[in-house]
């Protein structure tokens, strides 16, 4: 038996109106209940940004005093004449106008860079491109040798530099010592002569750093779908036909990387002639950056040095770019 519960007056049934009006308050309290947590959120946002930039704060320093300040100092010495005891003189473009028009030894010795520079990096190229093919042929214990052909890019160039001086010392050099045993003689007088100092500074330096780049390039041949050659095969092509017309054209973008940056460190060396041969005999090894040495450090004349290196700066960035206008005829992406 079910009984009725009478309703009172103070418990009328809400109508339809009342109920939008109480799903609005809802509704409306409910936004209103969510804009604090709006408001943390971005407070959240902005101690992790204050987090990032206290974490990034040593590095940036770090960057700014040391690369960026340098950087600006240098390009401000160039305009001037300062012999570092002393007080510096405007010279305005004075240091450029001495470089390219009154001083006879910078030609020679950006003769001397640019001979380092080719054959560095036709040596390098041909020699770390063929290691590479040859490591990613059917050669056994290929991790072993990569590592071996790799670990003298992992040494300083100040230690393989005294290295190789001692190899070259002559008379008593070990690679004299091979000449004496295979010829009789004792070959030439690598670190003494004018005539084969440029050379040992090139072996030394394409043995240190060839490994380099037949990492990239062993990457880059393994990166070329296998089906091609499979079909070459099929065609009947040989392994030469088979690395001119499908190994090469698709490995240009490596070999164009390598050769942008091989040529940027060639155009930069310091370490060899220093160590090796001090730019001598004369000045038959002596390159760019260690004459901006010797005018900043050794004859401290460092507004002109800094005009040597803002002038190694632009050569730099000049080569570079032409590089990259060329390679749209002879790198393939596809």
């Amino acid at each position: 038996m079910s009984a009725t519960i009478p309703l009172t007056k103070h418990e009328a049934v809400p109508g339809p109106g009342e109920h939008e009006a109480a799903g609005a308050t809802e509704h409306s309290g409910t936004h209103a209940g969510n804009r604090p947590k709006r408001s943390s959120r971005k407070g959240g946002r902005g101690g992790e940004t204050l987090a990032a930039l206290a974490f990034l704060a040593p590095n940036l320093v770090g960057f700014l005093c040391f690369t960026v300040l340098p950087i600006v100092a240098s390009l401000v010495l160039s305009f001037y004449e300062w012999p570092i005891i002393g007080t510096p003189v405007f010279k305005g473009l004075g240091n450029f106008v001495k470089l390219f028009t009154r001083d006879v030894v910078f030609w020679r010795i950006v003769g001397h860079t640019l001979h380092f520079v080719v054959g560095y990096l036709i040596l390098n190229l041909l020699i770390s491109i063929g290691i590479a093919v040859w490591l990613t042929g059917r050669v056994p214990a290929k991790g072993f040798f990569r590592f071996v052909f790799f670990l003298p890019v992992l040494s300083p160039m100040v230690a393989n530099a005294v290295v190789w001086r001692l190899l070259f010392a002559y008379p008593d050099g070990l690679i004299v010592a091979v000449f004496r045993m295979l010829t009789g003689s004792p070959g030439p007088n690598w670190l003494g002569s004018p005539d084969w100092s440029m050379s040992a500074l090139i072996i030394m330096s394409v043995w240190a750093g060839f490994g380099y780049n037949m990492i990239i390039f062993v990457a880059g041949i393994e990166g070329i779908p296998k089906p091609l050659y499979e079909a070459a095969r099929l065609d009947g092509a040989g392994p030469w036909v088979r690395f001119r017309h499908i190994t090469l054209p698709l490995l240009t973008p490596s070999i164009f990387f390598a050769t942008v940056m091989t040529l940027i460190s060639s155009l930069q060396v310091f370490a060899q002639p220093y160590i090796l041969t001090g730019g001598g005999p004369g000045s038959s090894t002596t390159t760019i950056v260690y004459y901006l040495y010797q005018n900043g450090f050794q004859n401290y004349e460092m507004g002109y040095a800094s005009a040597i290196a803002w002038s190694l700066f632009i050569l730099i960035m000049g080569v570079t770019a032409v590089q990259f206008w060329f390679q749209k005829k002879w790198v393939h992406y596809e």
